[in-house]
């Protein structure tokens, strides 16, 4: 099978299809060739549609598809995420077999433009700890990360050009830093989450991935209603970006310390200002914070299903601990967190900062697929709502490591342009 088209971005695919370079039947050709050759090692997929059934879809309203803007390309959605008629289990047998008569308003918009769904994607029970069968696309014996394991395992293996997901603490960060694809978490309240299995309505938030910020930024406006011609990402000039080290979270292993040292002295070399996260912002203590609202928060919104006693034990002891909060407790917590963000933001404008930069994940994927990795490198970024992309900028032993970029709250267009720029100064870019 040809790479060709499977490496094409989704511009460059539309427009491929567009020019009649190539006839959209090829195309997903070469996608399902390739779900055939790997997933049998990587097993990203909780369904997959067959490619018969795919096509009957695009015969079906064709010329709709041929004069839409996404062409019938494909796309994957975590299996948190409702897609009509189709089973959306949330990785837990209390929900076997279920099937939505509604898509979310995300896969609505998605589909109005011309993509068609080829499969729901495997996750962690209930988006938590409890892993699913997928596996790391570079190493099988290696974890994925999760929550959004199987979305990350498809798109870094050239399976789908981009997926959905969801992320909670670090659900879609860390797997697309373990398995080497870009992503992206959008600020809080960002995209409508009609539809979508809560988890903790604080923290939770759309995510995507991609092999090209310009397809996410694209997909972005097409999930946002917004007109997605014309993606372009102009240089930035006079960038400030805030370096956060990430000991102060937790311990980072000598290959990311290495990999992160060496792209942040890169940045220096193409005269980009760095200024330290002062030891005042107490980043901690938002870890700390964001644990307990999770608590509290998971506690009250999966009531029905801990009472069924089917839950995995790190969910229900979660819970247990959410039920032991008071409510009064919640409240402390959720006005710390204001408290350090509205420090954190007046540090940044005083100094015109852009965005943060910090170490995706401790380090590779860890062995093992019984759990999924810690969460730790997210969390603070995750209880502010702030916008995050991740990208790889270096391997160790043929593993990714990657990078992470905070940017400021709603300013998400701004973060993906500069995710964009500082991706190409990547030594592999």
């Amino acid at each position: 099978m040809s790479k060709q088209w499977i490496n094409k971005s989704i511009i460059q695919l539309c427009q491929a299809i567009e020019c009649n370079e190539v006839d959209l039947e090829t195309v997903v050709d070469a996608f399902y060739q390739r779900i055939n050759d790997r997933d049998k090692n990587v097993q990203a997929w909780q369904l997959l549609i067959s490619k018969e059934e795919y096509l009957k879809k695009y015969y079906l309203h064709k010329q709709f598809y041929k004069n839409s803007v996404l062409k019938g390309l494909p796309f994957a959605v975590k299996d948190v995420i409702d897609t009509a008629g189709i089973e959306t289990c949330m990785g837990s047998n209390i929900y076997a077999h279920r099937v939505p008569t509604m898509d979310a308003a995300v896969v609505t918009a998605i589909k109005q433009a011309g993509g068609i769904l080829i499969g729901k994607t495997v996750t962690t029970e209930f988006a938590f700890f409890k892993a699913g069968k997928t596996c790391n696309p570079h190493d099988r014996e290696r974890t994925p990360g999760g929550s959004s394991s199987g979305s990350a395992a498809a798109v870094a293996d050239y399976m789908v050009p981009f997926a959905l997901g969801t992320q909670t603490a670090a659900s879609v960060i860390r797997p697309a830093s373990y398995c080497g694809c870009l992503a992206y978490v959008a600020s809080h309240n960002e995209f409508s989450l009609r539809n979508i299995q809560p988890l903790a309505q604080s923290l939770d938030r759309l995510g995507m991935f991609a092999h090209h910020f310009s397809d996410i930024s694209f997909m972005r406006k097409i999930m946002q209603l917004r007109s997605p011609e014309n993606v372009e990402f102009p240089a930035i000039q006079n960038l400030k970006i805030a370096v956060f080290l990430s000991e102060r979270l937790g311990e980072i292993d000598c290959a990311m310390q290495q990999a992160f040292s060496e792209f942040i002295a890169r940045l220096k070399q193409n005269s980009i200002q760095l200024f330290d996260v002062p030891d005042e912002i107490d980043v901690k203590a938002l870890e700390q914070h964001h644990i307990q609202i999770m608590a509290y928060e998971v506690a009250r919104n999966l009531q029905f299903e801990y009472q069924t006693g089917m839950l995995d034990t790190f969910l229900t002891e979660l819970i247990e601990q959410g039920l032991a909060l008071t409510y009064f407790d919640y409240v402390q917590h959720l006005q710390a967190v204001e408290k350090i963000k509205t420090q954190y933001q007046e540090w940044m404008d005083v100094h015109q900062i852009m965005l943060t930069i910090a170490p995706a994940a401790s380090g590779v994927a860890p062995l093992g697929l019984e759990k999924t990795g810690q969460p730790f490198m997210s969390r603070p970024w995750q209880v502010m709502g702030l916008p995050v992309t991740t990208f790889p900028i270096a391997y160790q032993q043929k593993l990714p490591l990657g990078v992470q970029l905070i940017g400021h709250f709603q300013q998400d267009d701004e973060l993906l342009e500069i995710s964009q720029l500082l991706q190409s100064l990547a030594e592999f870019a």
